[in-house]
């Protein structure tokens, strides 16, 4: 029992670190945001909503500058004003910006943010067992190596809610009659926008797949949707 009682306590401090991390978030949310009020981009989201049978889908604008879209743990979804600037400045299409708020309803309803809660404290805790064992094995570099592969599983379990996140947007979109075509194009346009230098980090320890992947994926949805 002395021998698991690293790896509990670990588990607890996952699950603890998660709920002090949501709970901060959701404070900093409610202090820096306030309801998108956008016509044109409502008349889109009504479109969402009736497909989804919803009365209507509210998104909140997050005070910050970094161009990004956030499913809050507590289920709301924020598009930054760095994101929203650009759509106004023509950069990004209403179609393109609801293609973002498609995507992070699928980590809603996917239960993604539910979920990250779990993962973080089974990443930690086999980090901790990790660490127990690689230490003695390989003393000075154990701890390091057991950091390594928890930071590739977390890495890992990432890329694949969004790939998951990307093929709920994709159905999405086309039930609303809005199409997958704004979701790949702003794919294109994402690496641009967020000056973001995908070569400089290894694919495998990237918390996003690919742009060019993601892209092909949703070629793969649509083909397989024209033949059913």
């Amino acid at each position: 029992m002395l021998k698991l009682t690293p790896i509990l306590l670990a588990l607890a401090y996952g699950l603890i670190y998660y709920r002090f991390s949501a709970w901060r978030t959701a404070k900093e949310l409610d202090s820096q945001s306030t309801e998108l009020a956008d016509p044109r981009l409502k008349r889109l989201t009504d479109r969402m909503a009736a497909a989804l049978d919803l009365p209507r889908i509210r998104v909140n604008i997050y005070e910050i500058d970094p161009i990004n879209g956030l499913a809050a743990p507590d289920g709301r979804i924020f598009i930054t004003r760095g994101f929203y600037r650009k759509y106004q400045q023509g950069e990004v299409s209403a179609e393109e910006l609801a293609s973002v708020i498609a995507h992070e309803l699928g980590h809603v309803a996917l239960g993604h943010t539910r979920r990250r809660m779990i993962d973080f404290s089974g990443q930690n805790a086999l980090r901790t067992a990790l660490a127990m064992v690689l230490g003695r094995i390989l003393p000075g570099i154990g701890v390091l190596i057991a950091n390594g592969l928890a930071s590739l599983l977390a890495a890992r379990l990432s890329r694949s809610d969004e790939y998951e996140a990307d093929a709920y947007a994709a159905a999405l979109l086309t039930k609303a009659g809005i199409g997958v075509t704004p979701q790949k194009s702003l794919f294109g346009k994402l690496e641009e926008l967020t000056k973001s230098r995908a070569g400089a980090v290894p694919a495998w320890l990237m918390s996003h797949p690919k742009t060019s992947e993601r892209i092909k994926a949703l070629e793969v949805l649509e083909a397989r949707w024209d033949q059913a």
